[in-house]
């Protein structure tokens, strides 16, 4: 039924995303909350299910020099969230202080439609508790997913903007952190207010690609149909072993070379690490990165920079650290790498990589130990490079 709901829902708010104005979707949001909140309430909700409202408010950040939009002076955002309180049915919830899931829906008007245009995101995010008491508490969420906006950069008519340098593509990455101070006024409301950070991006898919960082507060509330309290399980869950791991990843990744509206060529990515796993939750891991940039090659050959070389010059190779937080069947995964060989067209010396790993095989005893699914986006500080998609083992 929830399924059909948000989809529901983001059919209706992307199909007048450019037209309609945030107090309308906030009655909009607000009517869907009701109507879940009524259909919910006759039948029996499963324990920890709940639903929150966020109104955000904030500002877009100007991040590069390169970033050359006007500010507006005030953009505004509404979210819905549904929420899952683990209450420790499986070992991880347990290991992890039984931590919130979610599907978020955020819409967010910038506040210079002729500009900026409005957006939406549908997002999975993953709450962790901070601090908690009987009636307070404190925590952090991240939500990662996909973002429709409505305006782009184009270089034709009739949809001609060479203006807006932030956004080459309507599809996007969506990203959405928040932190969270929690009033429980009885074991079905909450009131909540804090503050935010939303990213939207297509990570160099379509060019220009700076994106868009908004920073801003909120307030909210939640409401648990059956309780916000589940009972939870107390049992000890089992200690793994702290183990090492010789690991692979293979991914690819797609870019645009030159200026909007250019080709997109593909990025083959492989990486070889030793991962070990400490105190059950995490595992550390270093290792080296290989690339090799079509997009470069392409550029050099047009241009006819280094007759003969070019394949020698679109290439980088790299080491790097990083930590992976295991959520059960998800990984959430920072990497931090400084290059050892870098292509003919150089950003800054090091770079970051973070994302999930989502596995198809977790086992303890056996050759093949672990399968999984890779979705990171890299990153130089600010400017993304390019979003991965891979396949890895464990071994």
């Amino acid at each position: 039924m929830f399924t059909r709901i948000n989809h529901y829902i983001f059919k209706q708010a992307a199909s007048s995303i450019s037209i309609t104005p945030l107090w309308k979707l906030l009655l909009c949001y607000s009517i869907c909350i009701v109507t879940v909140k009524n259909s919910i309430a006759q039948s029996t909700a499963e324990p920890g299910f709940g639903m929150e409202m966020n109104i955000m408010a904030g500002k877009v950040v100007k991040h590069s020099a390169k970033f050359t939009l006007p500010i507006p002076s005030l953009s505004g955002a509404a979210e819905v969230n549904f929420l899952w309180k683990t209450y420790g049915k499986k070992d991880w919830q347990r290991r992890r202080k039984y931590p919130t899931l979610g599907i978020g829906i955020a819409y967010t008007n910038y506040g210079n439609d002729k500009i900026y245009g409005q957006s939406i995101g549908i997002y999975p995010n993953l709450e962790l508790p901070i601090y908690r008491s009987p009636k307070l508490e404190w925590t952090m969420r991240l939500g990662m997913g996909l973002g429709y906006i409505s305006k782009r950069y184009s270089r034709t008519a009739p949809t001609w903007d060479t203006l807006n340098v932030a956004i080459g593509s309507h599809i996007n990455n969506y990203t959405l952190f928040t932190s969270d101070l929690r009033y429980k006024v009885n074991s079905h409301w909450s009131l909540q207010a804090g503050i935010n950070f939303s990213h939207m991006s297509d990570a160099a898919y379509r060019k220009p690609n700076l994106g868009i960082n908004l920073v801003g507060a909120h307030i909210g509330v939640r409401y648990f149909p059956n309780t916000s309290n589940p009972k939870r399980t107390t049992t000890t869950p089992i200690k793994l072993r702290n183990r090492w791991l010789i690991q692979a990843r293979q991914g690819i990744a797609m870019t645009s070379s030159g200026s909007g509206g250019g080709p997109v060529y593909p990025v083959y990515l492989s990486s070889l690490y030793m991962s070990k796993r400490y105190h059950t939750n995490n595992k550390f891991f270093a290792g080296v990165d290989y690339s090799y940039h079509h997009d470069i090659y392409a550029f050099l050959k047009n241009y006819d920079l280094t007759p003969g070389k070019e394949r020698q010059q679109s290439w980088k190779s790299a080491i790097f650290v990083g930590n992976e937080f295991i959520f059960g069947h998800v990984g959430l995964l920072l990497q931090v790498g400084v290059y050892t060989h870098e292509a003919y067209l150089k950003l800054d010396p090091y770079y970051e990589k973070f994302g999930m790993n989502w596995y198809l095989l977790q086992r303890e005893k056996g050759f093949l130990k672990e399968i999984f699914i890779a979705t990171l986006l890299k990153t130089h500080l600010t400017q993304a490079e390019l979003a991965e998609l891979g396949l890895g083992i464990g071994f």
